[in-house]
């Protein structure tokens, strides 16, 4: 048996994010290490050490035994605590180290990813112990991984790879949430159309409708006569939809068209990751 293809390109987009990842961060000295990202509390090092505990956590490995410090203020939520174990554990690591762990994880992972013959909706343990088809967890995972890895280009200052495949993962993952922002986080009217036009690296348009009864859907079909129709460029959307940036920042990189009010509340209400 091989690789179901339902889920062969989120390995695909994970195998070429994963890889920019370690090739961004081996050639670091320690100092570039510390570097702050947009991430609460994390530096570089903290990214990466993120990255490596997700993927030993999906390898199977026992999630490490720490008690974390009670002044990280960005630590919140059982969420956040949990996240930040794996981190907070590798702070004192050095770079050899950090870059060793790494290129290991790859390996391993990568291995148990081509011998992957299970079925899309096999069930799988996801982080706090949350059940989710095996097909959802790599989706996630490819995103993820994609969007550590901007993280860790905006830090390090060195762009690229917004239309790489995991930025298309990123972008349909994005997408399947607007529904819920427009209808539900935002509180759009019924029989209403709102039109989202990117361009940039990743272009695209989508436009998401609720009916008479207030379901959402979106699509790819253009719209005559939306009530809003929001421009902006594809990293800007990611920034603000991986509640990477505030809107006040990025302002002048998003064009609103039509009522003002229900724009800016799907923007106020844009992010959807945690």
């Amino acid at each position: 048996m091989t690789v179901h293809p339902t889920l062969q390109p989120y390995i695909d987009a994970w195998t070429h994010s994963i890889e920019a990842i370690s090739e961004l961060v081996s050639p670091l000295v320690e100092g570039e290490w510390n570097h702050a990202t947009s991430c609460p509390g994390w530096s570089v090092r903290d990214v990466v050490s993120h990255v490596i505990g997700v993927d030993c956590e999906m390898l199977g490995d026992p999630r490490p035994i720490h008690t974390l410090p009670r002044d990280l203020y960005h630590v919140t939520s059982e969420l956040t605590r949990y996240t930040e174990v794996p981190v907070d554990v590798r702070r004192c690591h050095t770079a050899p180290e950090m870059t060793s762990e790494l290129e290991y994880t790859i390996i391993r992972r990568s291995r148990q990813l081509r011998n992957e013959t299970r079925d899309p909706g096999t069930k799988v343990r996801g982080p706090l112990g949350v059940e989710q088809t095996l097909e959802e967890a790599l989706r996630w995972r490819a995103f993820e991984v994609w969007v550590h890895e901007q993280d860790l280009r905006r830090a390090l200052r060195k762009p690229g790879n917004l239309d790489s495949p995991g930025a298309v993962v990123a972008r349909d993952y994005l997408v399947d949430a607007l529904p819920e922002v427009v209808a539900k986080d935002a509180g759009a009217p019924l029989n209403t159309a709102v039109v989202f036009d990117v361009h940039g690296p990743l272009e695209f348009m989508r436009t998401v409708r609720l009916d008479a009864e207030g379901n959402a859907s979106v699509n790819g079909s253009p719209s005559l006569g939306p009530a809003a129709t929001l421009t902006l460029d594809w990293e800007t959307y990611m920034l603000l939809a991986c509640g990477r940036v505030r809107l006040e920042a990025v302002s002048e990189q998003v064009k609103t068209e039509g009522d003002q009010e229900l724009a800016q509340a799907i923007l106020k209400e844009f992010a959807v990751t945690p």
